[in-house]
């Protein structure tokens, strides 16, 4: 029988309170006097009401508990103190070093790792100011008019996350493009818009070996060649992020132009390293600042705020609550704020790459349900397709709904009506609309009996779904920093709760080392006489199309 958490003391308290709640119903606890000032909390431009959710006071401070039982303050002392709390890599985690803004010491292996990273950025900095000048020009002298992000993963998820909420921010004379994915037509549709006498590609790739990157890169520059560009000039159009100075070199990348990524910097977390170097391309080096600046103030609250007034660690607890007191399977975020679209996908990588594990950070089997299927989108447009299932579906889903009170693009009742059906969203999911009303509303509009009895069934929103707000003034550089450093850490409060090693993705590295034997196998010169006759077929049909048979 799975357990429902590690063995915490406090877990048959917590069972109770669940026990209580799956008797009650959010609309209860919300006539509670003050519960809405109680539960709720601001930290670094956010505030987060989570009033609506399906617990009690009582059984919140009992989460709180759990989260001093799991050690959750100390093990974060000990990830921004740079130890080395990755412990199957023997890394340190430290992408909180990379936008500190303070005078303490960050230390890795005995050595502050921060004149570094001021260093690098310095050098981020003084790259923009030559692009935005027009000082940086290509093979015929014409200045940067494109910037090309080659990269997967952490090397794209988070960057396009952040310029898109930079929208408001970026230049007017340099468009952005993004190649990720190995598939040819990522490729090819950037490389029929770009113009190759000012096109800057950006190679983001800590080893310089990924796969899809690697592919990319060798099949753009094979075409800047063939566009007229000198392979002397190749270091004119592309730079890199990466640890491996000779293959970067070897590419055709000038050594100066080659930025670092430490190994204390996991990808879904490297935004705010040299891997993000397109966001204060696109925008400034000021505006990138900013960015840091608000996540440096979210870290600075997770540090120091207690644990009953902290914004991740409430966020984490919440999660914790409903995926192991509940079994609800997955969470939804639900953005009030176009400019946010692509936040869903980077928080799909940040959160089921690191808490979707099996096994303790001591390598043991958990006994009990850990990482949730994250998922979400624009909160507009899904009003009018999945938030079906999320009001009358059978399942449990929290929801979090991120939304701003001003735009930065104001059009008559535009924002009002904005913010109105984000508010719409958050009250039909706590309260529902029950039976009795419905049946009430359609006798007073003259329906039958029968009619009535057919259809009123079928129009009751159950409600008593759980439900954040999560609210800024306005998706500004610090507070969209904020945003993302507020996820980041929530990820890291759930991670020491479920006891799982949050920075490590061996689950990534099967279908590489498959992918990499299976490629072999369809491009071979040799016959192939696979063993497994499911894959066989398939390689076979594949090698007939392509003439290799």
């Amino acid at each position: 029988m799975m357990k429902i958490l590690p063995s915490y003391a406090v877990v048959d308290s917590l069972k109770q309170h669940a026990d209580q709640a799956s008797a009650a119903t959010i609309q209860s606890y919300q006539a509670e006097t003050g519960r809405t000032e109680r539960m709720a909390t601001t930290a670094a431009g956010l505030t987060l009401d989570f009033s609506r959710h399906l617990i009690s006071e009582q059984g919140l401070n009992e989460l709180i508990k759990l989260a001093e039982q799991a050690g959750v303050e100390a093990k974060r002392t000990a990830m921004f103190a740079g130890e080395k709390i990755n412990k199957s890599e023997g890394r340190a985690v430290l992408h909180t070093a990379l936008r500190h803004m303070g005078d303490r010491l960050v230390m890795v292996d005995g050595e502050d790792v921060m004149p570094a990273v001021r260093d690098t950025l310095s050098r981020i900095s003084s790259l923009c100011d030559t692009v935005h000048a027009g000082q940086w020009t290509g093979w015929s002298g014409k200045p940067v008019k494109h910037i090309v992000n080659i990269g997967i993963g952490g090397s794209y998820l988070g960057i396009k996350t952040a310029l898109d909420g930079l929208r408001p921010y970026q230049r007017k004379d340099l468009q952005a493009h993004y190649v990720v994915n190995v598939d040819p037509a990522d490729l090819a549709k950037t490389l029929a818009v770009i113009d190759p006498e000012t096109t800057l590609f950006i190679i983001c790739s800590k080893s310089f070996t990924t796969m899809e990157t690697r592919v990319n890169a060798e099949a753009a520059k094979a075409w800047m060649l063939e566009q007229g560009m000198p392979e002397a000039d190749s270091a004119r159009h592309f730079i890199a992020v990466s640890n491996n100075i000779a293959k970067a070199t070897a590419f055709g990348i000038a050594e100066e132009n080659i930025l670092p990524l430490w190994d204390w910097v996991g990808g879904r977390y490297s935004l705010w390293s040299a891997i993000g170097v397109m966001i204060p391309l696109m925008t400034s080096f000021a505006i990138f600042k900013r960015l840091l600046i608000g996540a440096f103030e979210m870290d600075e609250h997770f540090q120091n705020a207690p644990l009953e007034d902290n914004m991740p660690v409430i966020m984490g607890l919440l999660g914790i609550w409903y995926s192991n007191f509940f079994e609800a399977q997955s969470h939804a975020v639900l953005s009030y704020a176009s400019d946010l679209d692509a936040f869903p996908g980077h928080l799909q990588q940040m959160d089921m790459e690191s808490n979707g594990k099996r096994v303790t950070a001591d390598g043991q089997p958990v006994d009990w349900q850990t990482g949730p299927v994250i998922w979400g989108g624009v909160g507009t447009n899904g009003q009018h397709a999945y938030h079906q299932l999320l009001h009358q579906g059978t399942r449990l889903i929290p929801v979090d709904i991120v939304a701003a009170l001003e735009s930065h693009n104001p059009v008559a009742e535009h924002q009002d009506w904005l913010f109105a059906h984000a508010l719409a969203q958050a009250q039909a999911l706590a309260y529902g609309c029950q039976e009795d009303q419905i049946r009430a509303e359609m006798a007073e509009k003259g329906a039958s009996q029968a009619e009535i009895d057919m259809l009123a069934p079928q129009k009751v929103i159950p409600g008593n779904k759980p439900v954040s707000l999560l609210i800024m003034d306005k998706l500004e550089p610090e507070t969209l920093g904020a945003l993302i450093a507020l996820y980041e850490h929530k990820v890291f409060v759930q991670g020491a709760i479920w006891e799982l090693n949050s920075y490590d993705q061996f689950g990534v590295e099967l279908g590489k080392v498959l992918g990499d034997q299976i490629f072999e196998q369809l491009t071979a010169d040799s016959a192939v006489n696979e063993a497994d006759a499911g894959l066989n077929q398939w390689l076979q049909r594949y090698r007939q199309k392509h003439h290799r048979a």
